[in-house]
């Protein structure tokens, strides 16, 4: 079993709709990932943050890879995200979702999608 680092519901801006005039203006988004991990015994062994990842690290990458461009699908920058946080920290797998307030009748819509590491 692997330990877990969580971040729900960090607060992100980002042009993502199908519609043109929906990708005018940033919207607000909500994204929540889980990062499996074997980092946390060295790191609590030694109590250094350089043994483990850094979940404000992560949480900057979510925005800066949101804020890059414009995108029509979530899936799209879902698969983004989850592709460049696998590139750039130890994870050895992540779920990640990303809820948009865009139906009126319903509190949200999400997507969510789960990504291994692989060597290559």
């Amino acid at each position: 079993m692997s330990d877990l680092i969580r971040v729900i519901d960090l607060e992100v801006f980002a042009l993502v709709g199908v519609p043109d005039e929906e990708r005018h203006e940033r919207q607000r988004l909500l994204v929540s990932v889980e990062i499996s991990c074997d980092t946390f015994p060295h790191a609590a062994g030694t109590d250094n943050l350089a043994w483990t990842i850094d979940y404000a690290d992560v949480a900057g990458h979510i925005k800066s890879v949101a804020a890059k461009r414009s995108r029509k699908l979530l899936e799209t920058l879902a698969e983004e995200l989850a592709v460049d946080l696998l590139k750039t920290f130890p994870i050895k797998k992540i779920a990640l979702e990303i809820k948009k307030f865009i139906l009126p009748d319903a509190q949200y819509v999400s997507v969510k999608i789960e990504r291994t590491h692989t060597e290559s």
